[in-house]
């Protein structure tokens, strides 16, 4: 007996978008599909025999209809599919509904080559989605939407063309258009992957995949709300994931900046929410300084990147923070074995504004002070969470348990308002912080007779002070103003803080009977970088076939580097400030439907040299069939303010930041030239990109403790030791990517090589320390009802590095000896080839009606020992060499829970 529950079909919201919400208690099916029908004007059709005996007994939190209809189906034989207008069709599966629903009125077009104009928006949050691909079915007309999820398509067919809009980590939507629409302002509305269906209204392939690889040249989008599902060492982590594609360095666990082409971290633009972040470490680079619970959107740019950006010369990763939900208020929280966090979101004004606030911190559990021991190398015997102790003939006299304490944090806020349809002002707060204290003391310790005599006695004291800290604040203020449907603008003022300061300080106090004798030692060592920038970014679309790109920027950084010690002897004092403006135009065009050419300049004036740094750009694609393209870039990039690394683990981050002066330190040059093709199907890619990049103006820095003077006017400085050369970084490589189905992910290869040639360091080019001949990375996500599998697995041949070849001892003027080593070329060796696999399991469910995900990731699984570096010494005549490894296995859990 056929049921049909018909209601008034009033209301005008799709039935794709509506949400339904409830709790039913062991009730039966067909009153459930009744009471919804009522409460939300639905019409659902089904055979009476087929829903009976079938109950449902749990709540459940506001959900897509689509959702709840699974929720309410699983475990059945039935199947259901979503019909406009607001019809829900249940029938059994594998067999095809025999009933006839009424379609939609079909209306003849009124409109020809006409163009439309909107937005893409999340449909869960309201949240704009930016980077979205939209296009008419059937048609070449196609366009990405800004950062703003603004879009605009030219020339429509009719005013009936359907729509297809797609997004990473969505569901494609259709959107079809009809008579009489506001078209200067649409809305489409995108499911969160987590609501995905699997009946929808126009049957088509799914688009969930991690990663979108085919949005342009060398640029690959990344959807951090998906990231749960990959392995993960204790927390979801965004650069790390970024780690996992091809021409990103997989192997880097001791640091979670980005090796991009063979670039260095420093050599990549890092911005979030259009400020820029010079440091992207926590715990001295284990994890990203970004929590991925407040970021959007992630674009990474591996090379031949646009004129708007500049000052660096490998990438680009932008970052857009989340806006906050304009539709309720939401909450959640997370807890993993490192750290807890929680965020909170809600609309204001009407849904017209929305605030988005998110904290992260760690706790010292026993899972963080494992990964803190194990990447500060601490033992036993050492000082880092070791012992310390006074030694003698007579054994240990005095001996200390030490334990660090340490942790980091970071705050996220946003404040988003829309006061017309046209205008958007926001403003974005960040701040992360690493906070360690390694301070210790040894007190009140009484000696007697032993080495110092038979007669000796005295006491000890001594108060090691060692604290770190370091971190990033950063905020911005932005007004976006669509001006017409072809015109754009967003202007941006903007503020960054990189802040690293490490004091160690030793106060002994040597008590001999009527005598004391106090000694005070120590270092202090402060970097403070400053970034204050204004921003003005206008699109200007010509036509269809032809977009303008201009703006301007102008950055002052003031860098300030301070190196003393015992207080008093300044062994490094910099500071450098200076102007940074820059101008940019750019234009993009599309000839005879197949050639896409982007030709662009770049005029930088640098203050610090007082010159003008032209830098043309060009990028080209041509569709030589509707799946197969052939792409190229060519390009010239220049960076200004260059990081120093002085690598020192134990010591925390102790790298520094400096501007080029075009004397002792030139003005970093890079070209870039790119050539590849890709083959997209609805299910696969296949990507293959060359590229080339020629580095002048590269730097080395040292220094040496050196004196000057005589007699008593003679002083201990350090002496600050720049060298410079050329580079080149070459490879190939691969993607093959399967993006729709159960089971997702990718293969990517790469075969590189990157060679220094500094004349002080010889006659011929050495191989760079981040130079990796091969480099595999394997991906697979697998979806099975609620639970999401994934595996990755990193092969990688070994990085070179240079080593002791032997000793020789020299007799000093005092009478002893003292070993020498016998160095090897510059990185004429290897360490061993890197490999590990990881995998993970994520459960989602609702805890009552709170949608909730446990996740268990299994880090390393078979403990592979991958050799991080190598120390040496000279033990009994013997130069012995010990391995000092990565991480090995580690387990982690998480937790996550939300109010939506």
């Amino acid at each position: 007996m056929l049921m049909t529950c018909a209601l008034s079909q009033g209301q005008a919201q799709s039935i794709q978008e509506l949400k339904v919400q409830g709790g039913y208690s062991d009730q039966p099916l067909s009153f459930i599909l009744m009471d919804l029908g009522i409460r939300y004007q639905l019409t659902f059709v089904y055979q009476k025999s087929d829903v009976q005996g079938i109950t449902f007994d749990r709540p459940f939190g506001r959900k897509p209809l689509g959702l709840a209809m699974k929720l309410f189906l699983a475990n059945t034989d039935l199947d259901f599919k979503l019909v406009e207008p607001r019809t829900v069709l249940v029938f059994k599966k594998e067999e095809a509904p025999e009933i006839e629903v009424p379609e939609a009125p079909k209306r003849e077009p009124t409109q020809f080559n006409f163009t439309v104009s909107g937005q893409v928006r999340d449909l869960d949050s309201g949240e704009s989605l930016p980077y979205a691909r939209v296009r008419v079915v059937g048609g070449s007309q196609q366009t990405l939407t800004n950062v703003d999820g603004y879009f605009t398509l030219f020339n429509l067919p009719a005013d009936t063309s359907l729509l297809e809009a797609s997004y990473v980590g969505r569901q494609k939507k259709y959107f079809r258009l009809e008579p009489g629409m506001a078209f200067e302002k649409l809305q489409i509305l995108m499911d969160n992957p987590a609501y995905a269906m699997e009946a929808v209204l126009i049957e088509g392939e799914k688009e969930e995949q991690l990663i979108r690889a085919s949005t342009g040249i060398s640029r690959i989008s990344v959807s951090p709300d998906v990231l749960n599902s990959l392995p993960s060492f204790g927390e979801k982590d965004i650069f790390r994931s970024l780690q996992l594609l091809p021409g990103v360095s997989g192997t880097n666990e001791s640091s979670s900046g980005l090796y991009v082409r063979g670039g260095t971290p420093d050599q990549n633009l890092i911005l979030f929410d259009g400020f820029t972040v010079y440091h992207v470490d926590h715990l001295f680079g284990f994890f990203s300084a970004f929590n991925a619970q407040a970021v959007k959107d992630v674009q990474l740019s591996k090379g031949g990147f646009e004129a708007k950006y500049g000052g660096r010369l490998s990438s680009v990763v932008e970052l857009t923070g989340k806006d906050g939900n304009t539709q309720e208020f939401n909450a959640g929280a997370g807890l993993s074995l490192l750290s807890a966090n929680a965020f909170v979101e809600s609309p204001f004004a009407g849904g017209k504004g929305s605030f988005f606030v998110a904290g992260r911190r760690s706790f010292q559990s026993d899972f963080y002070t494992n990964l803190f021991d194990a990447f500060t190398s601490t033992n036993p015997n050492g000082t880092e969470g070791g012992q310390s102790g006074f030694a003698g003939p007579g054994g240990r006299f005095g001996q200390l348990q030490t334990q660090p304490n340490t942790y980091f944090y970071d705050l996220n806020a946003k404040l988003s308002y829309q006061p017309s349809p046209k205008d958007k002002l926001s403003l974005s707060f960040y701040n992360g912080q690493d906070n360690l204290d390694n301070s210790r003391e040894l007190n009140n310790l009484a000696f007697a007779g032993g080495p110092f005599g038979a007669n000796a006695n005295f006491s000890f004291n001594s108060d090691n002070t060692d604290l770190s800290n370091w971190g990033n604040w950063g905020g911005s203020g932005k007004w976006s103003r669509k001006w017409s449907e072809r015109f754009y603008s967003n202007a941006l003022l903007s503020y960054s803080n990189y802040f690293s300061q490490r004091d160690r300080r030793n106060e002994t106090s040597i008590v001999r009977e009527d005598t004391t004798i106090e000694r005070t030692n120590g270092t202090y060592e402060n970097n403070d970088l400053k970034d204050i920038s204004f921003k003005l970014d206008n699109e200007l679309k010509l036509s269809a076939y032809n977009q303008l790109d201009f703006g301007l920027q102008s950055t002052y950084n003031d860098i300030q580097y301070e190196f003393t010690q015992n207080d008093t002897l300044s062994l490094i004092n910099r500071a450098d400030q200076g102007y940074t403006h820059a101008l940019y135009l750019q234009d993009r065009h599309i000839f005879f439907k197949k050639l896409s050419l982007t030709a662009g300049l770049r005029a930088t004036y640098y203050q610090p040299t007082d010159s003008i740094y032209l830098e043309p750009r060009l990028a080209a694609t041509y569709q030589l069939t509707p799946r197969l393209r052939l792409k190229g870039a060519w390009g010239t990039y220049n960076q200004f303010a260059t990081r120093i690394v002085r690598e020192d683990i134990q010591q925390g981050s102790r790298d520094f930041w400096l501007l080029a002066d075009g004397e002792r330190v030139p003005t970093g040059f890079a070209e870039h030239r790119i050539l590849g093709l890709s083959y997209e199907t609805p299910v696969w890619l296949f990507d293959v990109e060359a590229y080339t990049k020629n580095y002048d103006g590269l730097s080395e820095y040292t220094t040496r403790l050196a004196t000057t003077g005589r007699g008593p006017d003679r002083t201990l400085a350090y002496d600050e030791l720049f060298y410079t050369g050329t580079g080149q970084a070459r490879g190939v490589e691969v993607l093959l990517q399967k993006k729709t189905g159960k089971l997702t992910g990718w293969l990517g290869y790469t075969l590189s090589e990157v060679k220094y040639d500094f004349e002080a360091f010889g006659d011929e080019p050495f191989f760079a320390n981040q130079d990796q001949t091969h480099e595999l990375k394997i991906v697979a996500n697998y979806k099975w009802r609620a639970w999401d599998f994934a595996a990755t697995f990193v092969y990688a041949t070994g990085r070179p590095y240079t080593a002791p070849t032997g000793y020789y001892e020299l007799e000093l003027l005092d009478g002893t000896t003292s070993s020498f080593f016998e160095i090897s070329d510059k990185n004429a060796l290897r360490l061993p080839n890197y490999h590990r696999a990881d995998l993970s399991a994520t459960y989602q469910f609702d805890l009552g009606a709170a949608p909730t995900k446990l996740g268990l990731s299994l880090f390393n699984l078979y403990n592979r020992q991958n050799v991080w570096y190598n120390e040496y010494e000279v033990i009994e005549g013997e130069l012995l060499e010990t391995q000092i490894s990565l991480l090995g296995f580690t387990p982690s859990l998480f937790l996550s829970i939300s109010l939506h």
